[in-house]
């Protein structure tokens, strides 16, 4: 499945913070764990998310260190920082709005209009 780019744009930041939450992590690991999350639906590239992270960074969401991968390769990793925090319950509780909100109107679309049931 393909994911419009607007839905990604959108979903973005959220994941980020959200995967880092539980551990600082390197950008590889989080284009896996993207890809891991979504079933294979969501392909992030180095181009996608590394604008990304530097955004969330000069916002203070995020800090990075250089520290070395399991296969001994330097890395930069990425860490949710207080601010990030805060910034992530914001995204959850809008998340969670415009979730209910989708799932209201998908419901809502699954039911015959009334004039068709004789509820009306």
């Amino acid at each position: 499945m393909r994911i419009d780019k607007d839905l990604v744009a959108a979903s973005a930041t959220p994941l980020v913070l959200g995967i880092l939450e539980g551990d600082e992590m390197h950008g590889y690991a989080i284009i896996k764990r993207v890809s891991e999350l979504s079933g294979g639906d969501m392909q992030w590239t180095d181009g996608m998310l590394y604008p990304l992270l530097h955004r969330l960074e000069r916002l203070g969401y995020l800090r990075s260190s250089w520290g070395v991968s399991e296969a001994g390769r330097r890395r930069k990793h990425y860490a949710i920082t207080e601010t990030g925090r805060a910034a992530l319950a914001e995204r959850q509780g809008q998340w969670t709005v415009v979730a209910e909100a989708l799932r209201q109107v998908w419901h809502s679309a699954q039911r015959p209009p009334a004039a068709e049931t004789g509820w009306a």
